[in-house]
This record gives structure tokens, sequence and C-alpha cells, in this order.
């Protein structure tokens, strides 16, 4: 029997020689990552604040044209002409009309009782005293109707009414207008 070290003796025979060695290989180059890394970086940082920046502009808040009173009021009570009248709709209706004034006539905008509004207007000198008369009846009869006990036979024509106190607040602005602009000398 042979012994286990003759057999790696024999199978070993060169064991303190060298392999041939293979050419020397060529310097690694740099990846790309180590020639363009500060670059990749400082890009996306710049990406990213243009796509914060882009989203910013199409989400904003943009000035929105704001309709002028009376159209508010017009389209408002035009919305309400063909309905029923009960309290609902002279409670919207005196609602828009009291809006409009507010708006129109640069009224401070509070929550007011019928009674304290037709106080509010009737000290109004923008306003004057026969269109604040007019207002402040036509709100009352609205009032009455809306908590009377039982509906009375005939319709106050409460959107009609309305939409004809606009047209005279409209006349009542134009009248300030007019009396606004300085008066033109007349050329001889």
């Amino acid at each position: 029997m042979s012994s286990p070290h003759f057999v790696l003796a024999a199978t070993n025979t060169n064991a303190d020689s060298i392999p041939p060695l293979l050419p020397p290989r060529a310097e690694l180059p740099p990846s790309f990552w180590e020639e363009h890394g500060t670059s990749v970086v400082l890009c996306g940082i710049a990406l990213l604040g243009l796509i914060c920046i882009a989203v910013w502009w199409l989400s904003r808040k943009r000035p929105q044209a704001v309709a002028p009173p009376e159209v508010q009021a017009r389209e408002a009570l035009a919305l309400l002409q063909n309905r029923a009248e009960d309290g609902a709709l002279l409670s919207r209706v005196s609602q828009i009309l009291r809006r409009y004034y507010v708006q129109a006539f640069e009224l401070p905008p509070n929550e007011l009782t019928t009674t304290e509004f037709c106080a509010l207007i009737a000290g109004a000198q923008k306003i004057g005293p026969q269109l604040a008369a007019s207002v402040s009846e036509f709100l009352r009869r609205c009032d009455q109707r809306k908590f009377a006990p039982a509906a009375e036979p005939e319709p106050l024509g409460g959107v009609a009414q309305a939409l004809n106190l606009v047209e005279l607040g409209e006349a009542r602005r134009a009248e300030l207008r007019r009396a606004e602009q300085p008066s033109e000398a007349v050329k001889p």
C-alpha cells in the first residue's frame, strides 16, 4: 500500500515552479459615475427644481374675473324666475337683492336683519331716500310673506320686483357716475 504522502508527491511534481505570467492588462478607465457623477446629480437637482416650479405654475390660483354685482344679481334671479313663489324662494330673492346693494353701493358686508339693513340703506347717501324706501318696502313684504302663517292667494312677483330694483339701483349708480365726472367746459 502506498501512503498518502507518496500520492501527493506523485501528482505535484513541480510544486515550486511558477506558472508563466499573462501579459499585463491596461489600466481600468474611470467608470461613468466617477467621471460624470457630480454633473448627473446637479442636473437631477436642477430638473427636479424645474418640475416643482412647473407644478406650482400650473396649479397656482389665477385671479378670476369677478362679474359686476348687477350681472351676478340678474343671473341669480333669472335662475329663480320659473319657480313657485314660496317662503324659500322669497328668502333667496331677498338675499340676492341685499348682496347686490351691499356690493354695488359699497356697504359693509355684515349679516343684518331686515330692519337693520333697511336702516343701513336709509342712511346711505349713495342709494338715495326714494330707492332706499322702495328696497325697504320690498324686503318687508318678502318677510311678511315668508313668515305669514297662511299663503296669500296672490303672488308677490318677487323675482320680477327684485329685477326691477336691480335696474333702479343701476340707474342710480349711473347717475352717481355722471355726477362724479368733471363737467367739461363748452368751447365757443
